[in-house]
Order: structure tokens, then C-alpha cells, then sequence
């Protein structure tokens, strides 16, 4: 995710920058990027890590983004480091495929910054914002089924479900309670109206964040299948970077650090085996930790910068052991939020 508002100095795909990376420094410093290495952006947004990176080190980037808006964006950094630099559109979880089909089967680092970016926060017409009035739509790559079908379409229980386990809000049944009365009198088919109905739901204090906050988070990963999409990009970094390589994420929120701290702690601890492949039981660690736990933005670029306030970063270094068979995505996705816990027992309950 890119942050920021017309920094002076900043810099992006195509000049100065309306937005910065987070964390470019402490990215930068993890990845370690080397001459003659080959480096995987696989969020290329406004082109702010790749630019960083193409200038450490007389390097190769292929930078992969699915909004097709970011690719266009990129073409002035193509012409900037000729032969240095490939844009991609697809996905980052086909990133393994994406770079063999460039001839570059194995590479030296992994780059991936998960969630919105700050453009399409900014672009009401993208319908990403709370804050900004546009359609209600949230998809990236601009196919698929938009938030507005989702909202329209989805049965109460479900759409109060979703929002629980990707926005992990507790007041997810009275909204899609407030959804399913409202969407009864009149479509919901622009953010505004969506974020004025939770509004009236969810209370909060001029400091806290947009109530509407979590919801829009929700309906967002759904949309784009975010959460399947970094454990697809994980597994393929594992299979495809070279020993010695490095891997960097950097993260917005609890449950997307929550997949990557997993992963990275099963990875670089020997297997013990799974219920889908016993027979990996004591397969060497394929990654070794860098980074001691999560990194976390500094004091004054969170002043500088407040969508960076909840970024992490997590860094791990491929080993020469075989990658693992994944067998089922499911076994690098940790336990979402369940529903029916916030159900009090029967005996708790108010007769």
C-alpha cells in the first residue's frame, strides 16, 4: 500500500509522487537488493518500491499489479531503466508463473505489499472509500463481482458472517441487519450510501477510525479474494526464489500479518507434518527469519504519513531446502474469526 500526500521530494512510476510506499527504507534494508539480481514487485501500485530498488542496485524488477490502471501508470519507469524493468498485469499469487514466463525462473527477492493502495482510496470513482462518494464496486482488476452484487445478493446471516471474519467487526449482525432493511426500499450502488447506513449502526468517537471502516475492509477482501490471494503469493515466492533470497511483506492489518506470521513461522521451523501430508513430518525449514518478529514504521513517518500507523513488516530468507508441496491453500490460512463465538452459551443468556 502506498501512503502519502504530495511529500516534497517523494518520487513515483512517473515524477513526483501524490503517494509514498511505507516503509521504503526499512524495505529497501530487508530485501538487500544486489547487481545482476532479479526482484519480484508483485504490488507495483505507484511504483515506489520498484523504483527503489532499481536504483540500490544495477538490477532486473518485474512488477506485477492487477489493476490495470498501476501498469499504465508505470510506463515512464520502463523508459527510465531500459531492459531493467518488465510491467506485468496479473496476479501477485501467479507470480511464480509470471516470471518464468519472462525467462526468469528463479530470483533473488519478493517484494509484496498487501491491501489497497492509496490511489484507489483517493479515486471515488473506484468505489474503495468510505469517505469519497462513487459506485460501490472495490474490484481491482475491474472483473468479477462487485461489493454492490455482493451486498445486494447475499442472504443476511452470510453478508453478516463476512463481515465479521474480514473486517472482524462485533457489530456485524446489526449492519447487515441495516443493510437487509435498507437494500429492501432502494439498491445500494454507491459508497456514501453504504457508509451512511452502518453510520447510524456503529458509534464511534472523533478520534477513533470511520465507522464504516471494517465494513468497507470486509466487502474489499472479499471482492478480490485478498487473503486467498497472499497465501497463493507466499507459496509461490517459496517455490521460486533462490537460496539466499529474500522475501518481504509488509502488511495493513491483523488478519493479513496474521497469515504471513504463520507461514514464515512454519516455514522456518522443521514440518511436523499436516493432516493433508503426513509424510512431510521433519522436512527441513525452507526460510530463515530476518527480521525477529514484525518491523514497524517509525514515530515520524507515522506523523508524516497516517495510513502507515498499522503497517508491519515481516523478512525471511529462502534456505537450500526443497520447497513444500502445498496441498491444500486452507493449511496456510490460520483459523478465521467464528461467527458463532460472539453467540453467548444458552446458560448466559437473558431469560
Amino acid at each position: 500500500m502506498t501512503a502519502g500526500g504530495g511529500v516534497p521530494g517523494g518520487s513515483s512510476a512517473g515524477g513526483p509522487a501524490r503517494h509514498l510506499p511505507v516503509m521504503l527504507g526499512e524495505v529497501v534494508a530487508h530485501l538487500a537488493p544486489k547487481d545482476a539480481g532479479i526482484y519480484v514487485d508483485g504490488t507495483f501500485g505507484a511504483g515506489g518500491y520498484t523504483r527503489a530498488i532499481l536504483e540500490a542496485a544495477n538490477c532486473r524488477v518485474i512488477a506485477i499489479d492487477r489493476d490495470p490502471s498501476a501498469i499504465a501508470g508505470g510506463a515512464d519507469l520502463v523508459l527510465a531503466f531500459p531492459g531493467r524493468l518488465a510491467l506485468v498485469e496479473d496476479r501477485f499469487g501467479n507470480l511464480d508463473a509470471v516470471a518464468e514466463r519472462l525467462d526468469a525462473p528463479a530470483f533473488d527477492g519478493v517484494v509484496l505489499d498487501i491491501g489497497v493502495s492509496s490511489m484507489q482510496l483517493d479515486e471515488g470513482e473506484r468505489g474503495f472509500s468510505f469517505r469519497r462518494d462513487g459506485p460501490l464496486d472495490m474490484r481491482m482488476s475491474g472483473e468479477g463481482v462487485s461489493a454492490a452484487e455482493l451486498v445486494a445478493k447475499l442472504p443476511e446471516e452470510e453478508l453478516a458472517n463476512l463481515i465479521y471474519r474480514f473486517g472482524e467487526e462485533r457489530l456485524s449482525r446489526h449492519i447487515a441487519r441495516a443493510i437487509a432493511k435498507a437494500r429492501a426500499e432502494a439498491p445500494i450502488e454507491r459508497t456514501r450510501q453504504l457508509a451512511d447506513i452502518v453510520s447510524k449502526v456503529v458509534r464511534t468517537k472523533p478520534h477513533e477510525p470511520h465507522p464504516a471502516t471494517r465494513t468497507f475492509q470486509a466487502l474489499r477482501i472479499a471482492v478480490n479474494d485478498e487473503l486467498g490471494e497472499l497465501a497463493r503469493a507466499l507459496a509461490a515466492a517459496e517455490r521460486a526464489l533462490k537460496p539466499g533470497g529474500r522475501l518481504v511483506v509488509v502488511t495493513f492489518h491483523s488478519l493479513e500479518d496474521r497469515i504471513v506470521k504463520s507461514f514464515l513461522a512454519t516455514r522456518s521451523k522443521v514440518a511436523a507434518g499436516s493432516r493433508h501430508m503426513p509424510a512431510v513430518g521433519g522436512a527441513a525449514p525452507s526460510f530463515r527469519l530476518v527480521a525477529k518478529g514484525a518491523v514497524e514504521p517509525s514515530e515520524a513517518e507515522t506523523a508524516a504519513n497516517p495510513r502507515a500507523r498499522s503497517a508491519k513488516l515481516r523478512a525471511a530468507e529462502r534456505t537450500d531446502a526443497p520447497a513444500r508441496d502445498v496441498a491444500d491453500l486452507d493449511d496456510l490460512l490460520p483459523p478465521l474469526p467464528d461467527p458463532d463465538a460472539r453467540r453467548p452459551a444458552a446458560s448466559h443468556r437473558r431469560r
